[in-house]
C-alpha cells in the first residue's frame, strides 16, 4: 500500500511539472514574437548583408542594372587590391598603427586612470565625469572639436607652444601628411581612454576586497599585487576589452572622414569601402572585397585571442579537477 502511496505522489508530482511547462497560445505567440523579432532584425541587417558582401566580393558590379548584371570574377579583385590599388597597402599600414596606438597606449592609459580612480580620493565622481565625456559624444563631433585644437592659425596647440615647422610657418597638424595620423590617433584614444577607464573601473569595484587583503599581509607591493592578484582577477574584463579594442581600431572612419575624407597621409580600409561602394567610382564588387578583407583581420585577432583565453581556463580547471569543461 505505501509503495502504491508513493507512486501516486511521484505520478502526481509528474503531472503537475508537465502541467507547468504547458504554454498557452498566448504565450507561444509571445515567446515566437520575442525571439523571432530579434533574429530577423539581426539576420536582416548584420548576417545577410555580411555573407551578401563576402559573396560581392567575387563579382564585377557597379549596382545599376538589376542583379542579371552581376558578373562572376573570382578572386580577381582581390589580386587587383594587393597589386594594382595604391591606395591599400597605406590604409592596411594605418589600420595596423590605429589597433597598436589604442592597444598599447590608450587602453593602458584607460586602465591606469580605473586604478587611480577606484582609490576613492577626493572628488572622485568629478574626475570620473570628465573623463568618461568624450565617450557621450560621437567621434564626428569630436573630430570637430580637435580640429579647432589643431587649427594652424587659431588652434590651441599652436598658440600655445608657438612652435613652427622648418619652412617656417605654423604648424599644420591635420595637412601635413608625416604627422596627422599621429594627431587624429591622439583624438583617438582620448575618446577611447575613458571608455576602456569605465569598464576597466566595473571590474575593479566587482574584485573581491579579501584579495587585496590577503595580498597585503604577505606584504606584496602594490605593483606586486596588481600584476599577480588585480589584474589576473580583471580577465573577464580584458576579453571585453580587447574585442572593443579591435572593433574601434578597424571601424574607424567618422573622425578621418571629418578631417580630410581619408585622404593624404590619413587612408583606412573603412574609408575606402566607402570610397568604392557608394563614390564615384561605385564599384560594388571592388568595395565587398574590402570589406571582406576588413572583417577576416577584425575577426582574427578577436578568436585568436578568446580561444587563447578559454584553452587557459579548461587548462586550469583540468589541472584542479582532472577533467576539461
Amino acid at each position: 500500500m505505501a509503495i502504491d502511496i508513493a507512486a501516486d505522489r511521484q505520478t502526481d508530482g509528474v503531472r503537475r511539472r508537465r502541467r507547468a511547462v504547458r504554454l498557452s497560445v498566448r504565450d507561444r505567440i509571445a515567446v515566437a514574437v520575442m525571439v523571432g523579432v530579434p533574429l530577423v532584425v539581426v539576420g536582416g541587417l548584420i548576417w545577410f548583408p555580411t555573407f551578401a558582401s563576402v559573396a560581392l566580393s567575387f563579382t564585377s558590379w557597379d549596382g545599376i542594372g538589376g542583379l542579371g548584371t552581376i558578373k562572376w570574377v573570382g578572386t580577381e579583385n582581390y589580386q587587383q587590391i594587393a597589386e594594382i590599388y595604391p591606395p591599400f597597402w597605406p590604409a592596411f599600414r594605418h589600420n595596423l598603427i590605429w589597433l597598436g596606438f589604442l592597444a598599447l597606449i590608450a587602453t593602458p592609459f584607460g586602465l591606469l586612470l580605473a586604478y587611480q580612480l577606484d582609490k576613492r580620493i577626493r572628488g572622485t565622481r568629478v574626475y570620473q565625469s570628465i573623463f568618461f565625456l568624450p565617450v557621450v559624444l560621437s567621434l564626428a563631433i569630436i573630430g570637430f572639436i580637435w580640429q579647432l585644437v589643431y587649427s594652424p592659425d587659431q588652434g590651441l596647440i599652436n598658440n600655445v607652444i608657438g612652435r613652427t615647422s622648418q619652412s617656417g610657418h605654423l604648424i599644420d597638424w591635420l595637412g601635413d601628411s608625416s604627422i596627422n595620423l599621429w594627431a587624429v590617433l591622439v583624438a583617438a584614444g582620448w575618446r577611447h581612454a575613458g571608455y576602456i577607464m569605465i569598464l576597466y573601473l566595473a571590474g575593479l569595484k566587482s574584485i573581491d576586497p579579501s584579495l587585496r587583503e590577503a595580498a597585503a599581509i604577505d606584504g606584496a607591493g602594490e605593483w606586486h599585487a596588481f600584476r599577480t592578484v588585480i589584474f589576473p582577477a580583471l580577465r573577464p574584463i580584458n576579453i571585453v576589452v580587447v574585442v572593443i579594442t579591435v572593433i574601434e581600431a578597424l571601424r574607424a572612419f567618422d573622425i578621418v572622414y571629418i578631417v580630410n575624407r581619408g585622404r593624404n597621409g590619413l587612408e583606412l580600409l573603412s574609408i575606402l569601402v566607402t570610397d568604392n561602394i557608394i563614390g564615384e567610382a561605385s564599384r560594388i564588387g571592388y568595395g565587398s572585397a574590402l570589406g571582406a578583407i576588413l572583417l577576416v583581420i577584425s575577426i582574427v585577432p578577436i578568436v585568436v585571442f578568446v580561444w587563447n583565453s578559454f584553452e587557459e581556463k579548461n587548462v586550469r580547471v583540468f589541472r584542479f579537477t582532472g577533467r576539461r569543461t
